[in-house]
């Protein structure tokens, strides 16, 4: 068990340097923000970056000295600027993102779809193996992340370090955000999945059920309490 927390927290450690920038949330009218090798810098190293996750499976990302991109998203899911997401905010975001997604317009995303995400849009739901790309850490902060596992009195899932995929950058423990839309399993997704995917995690989302949630009581990702927890160091 601890060496497989030792492994996530790995993971963790990595996904800032793994991570690229891509175009604005949702990118251009009708394209997925996608990484690229152009945004290295001069030394060939990628920068460092902070990810999230939306509930729909959109990655938004922001560099580490910049607000935890969670409020990116929020700020544009909540249409009328209220300050408050609906469950009718909510769900027409994810719908905006299926429609990202569904490059050919033809009202599902399909197989060929969901692997474009995988591996172009949001390739950090999949770079477990690609950790060992990042540069080590070094001086005497190397361990930091590791040391919060095995710290006296820690109790377990105190980071959401037991999470894997998207779910070390969400809101909701969703290994794969996409795929995990597919209620009948027959490898495509229709709006009507999508749907009824982003009312079920609004649901879960909101914890005393009054129909709204606001940035200040959403959880917090696992990857967002380890890099606040640093900075506070």
């Amino acid at each position: 068990m601890i060496a497989r927390l030792a492994l996530i927290a790995m993971l963790l450690a990595a996904a800032p340097a793994l991570a690229q920038p891509g175009p604005p949330p949702g990118g251009p009218p009708g394209e997925p923000p996608r990484a690229g090798p152009g945004d290295r810098d001069g030394d060939g190293q990628r920068p460092p970056l902070q990810i999230f996750i939306s509930p729909a499976g959109e990655p938004f990302r922001a560099p580490l000295d910049a607000p935890y991109p969670v409020a990116t998203w929020f700020a544009g899911a909540d249409a009328d600027h209220d300050g408050v997401l609906t469950r009718d905010e909510f769900v027409a975001d994810s719908l905006r993102f299926f429609a990202v997604l569904d490059v050919d317009h033809d009202g599902w995303i399909d197989g060929f779809e969901a692997n474009d995400y995988e591996k172009t849009v949001a390739p950090e739901i999949l770079s477990r193996s690609a950790m060992l790309q990042a540069e080590p850490r070094r001086g005497p902060r190397k361990a930091a992340i590791g040391s919060r596992i095995n710290r006296p009195g820690n109790v377990p899932g105190t980071y959401g370090l037991d999470r894997s995929g998207a779910g070390l950058y969400g809101l909701i423990n969703e290994v794969e955000p996409v795929t995990g839309q597919d209620g009948d399993f027959n490898r495509r997704i229709d709006r009507k999945e999508a749907t009824a995917a982003a009312k079920d995690r609004f649901r879960i989302l909101d914890k005393d059920a009054d129909g709204k949630l606001t940035l200040g009581t959403l959880p917090k990702t696992p990857l967002q309490k380890v890099l606040e927890e640093r900075a506070a160091e």
